[in-house]
């Protein structure tokens, strides 16, 4: 009795991932809250803030693996020196490359990105994350990342900087 209980429980989840199964293909634009937070190669000169954002991009769903680009924008307020130095935003270009789960994606991220600080200028620098999507409707997806990022010599004053976001996002498939 217990090898056909478990035998129909197997069948019965194998048939529910299938049913599940979501194609992740497509175009997808959304928007997004976070928190930013920096740390620089300068004692003392750290800070962190509540981040808004866009982003748009593009998956291909391969069967159980899923590629993709996007492009993302947060603005931030990270007073790194109070009233005189402070990050704006950061702009990342971004691909993705994760595994299907049916209704759940998670991915790792990887990029450039551009962050903008008045008072010294902007710089390019790299990005490293994890995430995960989730298809709450046809159409919407919800999402979790965390990235860290890493700038050099930002404009040229010989200023690094590490800084981490993480963001709770909500996406429309198109």
């Amino acid at each position: 009795m217990k090898n056909k209980f478990a035998l129909g429980a197997a069948v019965l989840a194998m048939s529910t991932s299938s049913a599940l199964a979501q194609d992740w293909s497509g175009f997808y634009a959304g928007g997004g809250i976070g928190n930013l937070s920096i740390d620089t190669s300068l004692d003392g000169v750290d800070g962190n803030s509540t981040t808004l954002g866009v982003h748009a991009g593009y998956r291909f769903d391969l069967g159980e693996a899923v590629l993709g680009g996007e492009f993302e924008y947060d603005a931030a307020d990270v007073e790194l020196v109070p009233g005189a130095v402070t990050a704006d935003s950061v702009m990342r270009l971004k691909v993705t490359a994760g595994y299907d789960l049916g209704s759940t994606l998670l991915y790792v991220a990887a990029g450039s990105a551009q962050v903008n600080v008045d008072g010294v200028g902007d710089e390019w620098g790299g990005f490293l994350g994890l995430g995960a999507a989730y298809e709450i409707a046809p159409q919407t997806v919800i999402g979790l990342e965390v990235l860290q990022h890493e700038f050099k010599d930002i404009a040229g004053s010989g200023i690094d900087a590490d800084a981490t976001s993480v963001g709770l996002r909500a996406s429309w498939r198109f």
